[in-house]
């Protein structure tokens, strides 16, 4: 035990917590005080690089914040960080990691901890990298931080948070010019493919979606020969989903399982009251399983509160923390010509189409449903456009024309470029001329666009008629890894 030579008798820090007992805690997250090392997988996330980069800027000095749902590896990125900055030489004992949601650190404040680390580890003063699991759960955690980000700059500091509500409305009120937020999202299916050690392709590890567009026709049929090896990789990963855990599991019901458990039922029973206040967790269940059932489509609050016997203000308002519970994305409808949409309908998805394939028990029967694998690739296909674009922090939307009924399933637009992508999860997945990205492309002037298919045959460049505008299509294999290695080229570049 660390003492530094103090009595073995402590006062207590708080009169329910004795100083002894809060030590030892400290010592049980922090065993590399004592020499033992943490252990951490070897394959690491594009967040951790992402992480990496802001912490190594000493030009950087504002708090780190990890976001994203249960169970995507932030805790472990926090381990590998610990890994990697004692194998690089730091004093062992400048490392603090605290889990916020132990029973113990519940009843202390932050700054209380603190001050018996110092007066017990690690003298005050010193570099401190501070590593902070599960912040939300610490009692006025973001007036604390503020009070070390401002008159403590020995502290350098990561924090993580399974939901971003507390942190979007807390960090806008104290954490303006104090941190930087780094997005963990699930496994992209580049991701998903090296945490297994499967074989990866024979493409440029400089390869992107939009390199695509100036190759040769022979050149995309070389791409897509290389990529055939990763077609039943992504069906499986369509069935278990972008989380850690599940990605080397062989058995799909015990990743279903998994899912259901602990990130499903640990988010809707526990995050949602604890954090929300949610008090009808039943009415709260219930609005989630609509959701798998209706993923992808137009939502109406009005017809959703009428199957589930609710209010349109409960609905919207369980709408809005299954969203910062970073559970569902939704997408408002674009209007044309710079116009506004009055009155706007959400499309609504989960962010992980496994979490509605383990809540509704869809086992690998799924496959062989033409109907079913659109919605879980759409899904898909806009959980890495999320992940790739968010840096350009765009306004993802979808557009369907009210006279014709033309839709483009995803927009992604920004200041910069407006890139409309339709997904055609089918063996016949022609550009058809009445097609709504077509419309839309020659309406708003678009230039590139992309048609995101299912067959390996449906990999070519093709004009629209009218408009300066070229789509490409594209297997949703090779699209989303590609977009998965762009996206860790973002960040390595």
């Amino acid at each position: 035990m660390y003492f530094s030579g103090r009595s073995a008798y402590l006062a207590p820090v708080a009169p329910i917590v004795d100083r002894t007992e809060l030590l030892s805690v400290l010592q049980g997250f922090n065993p590399w005080w004592g020499g033992r090392p943490p252990s951490a997988p070897a394959f690491r996330r594009i967040a951790y690089q992402n992480c990496r980069r802001f912490l190594d800027d000493p030009k950087q000095q504002r708090a780190i914040h990890l976001s994203g749902p249960r169970r995507v590896g932030k805790t472990t990125i926090l381990l590998q960080i610990v890994r990697a900055v004692l194998d690089e030489g730091r004093e062992p004992k400048s490392v603090v990691y605290l889990s916020l949601d132990h029973p113990i650190l519940k009843l202390i404040s932050l700054h209380e901890v603190l001050r018996l680390y110092h007066e017990s580890i690690y003298p005050e003063g010193s570099p401190v990298l501070l590593l902070l699991d599960e912040v939300q759960y610490a009692s006025d955690w973001e007036l604390e931080l503020k009070q070390l980000i401002d008159h403590k700059p020995a502290y350098r500091i990561v924090a993580t948070g399974s939901a971003s509500a507390v942190h979007k409305h807390k960090l806008a009120e104290s954490g303006v010019g104090r941190w930087v937020s780094v997005k963990v999202p699930t496994l992209s299916f580049y991701e998903f493919v090296h945490i297994r050690g499967d074989p990866a392709p024979d493409v440029s590890p400089n390869l992107r979606p939009t390199d695509l567009l100036g190759k040769s026709q022979a050149d995309l049929l070389h791409i897509g020969s290389a990529c055939r090896r990763l077609m039943p990789l992504f069906a499986r990963y369509l069935l278990v989903g972008g989380f850690p855990e599940t990605a080397k599991q062989d058995d799909i019901a015990t990743c279903q399982r998994l899912l259901r458990e602990d990130v499903v039922e640990r988010v809707l029973k526990r995050d949602m009251t604890a954090l929300f206040g949610i008090r009808n967790v039943n009415e709260l269940e219930k609005l989630f399983i609509y959701l798998c059932l209706n993923t992808g489509g137009i939502l109406s609050v009005q017809k959703c509160a009428s199957a589930l016997g609710s209010t349109t203000v409960t609905v919207s308002n369980h709408l809005e923390a299954l969203e910062q519970a970073n559970l569902i994305f939704r997408l408002p409808p674009a209007g044309t010509g710079g116009k506004t949409v009055l009155k706007a309908r959400y499309k609504i998805y989960l962010v992980d189409a496994a979490l509605r394939n383990a809540v509704l028990l869809r086992g690998e029967d799924i496959v062989k449903n033409p109907d079913e694998m659109g919605t879980i690739v759409e899904t898909t296909v806009l959980r890495h456009l999320v992940a790739y674009h968010y840096r350009d922090t765009p306004e993802l939307v979808y557009w369907r024309d009210p006279k014709t009924q033309q839709e483009v399933d995803i927009i992604v637009r920004s200041p910069a470029y407006v890139l409309p992508v339709e997904v055609k999860y089918r063996q016949d997945a022609g550009i058809d001329k009445g097609a709504g990205m077509l419309a839309y492309c020659a309406d708003e002037k678009v230039k590139v666009g992309y048609w995101v298919t299912q067959a390996e045959r449906d990999f070519d460049v093709v004009a629209v008629p009218g408009s300066p505008a070229r789509v490409l299509r594209i297997p949703a294999h090779v699209f989303t890894y590609l977009l998965g290695q762009a996206e860790r080229l973002l960040w390595w570049a």
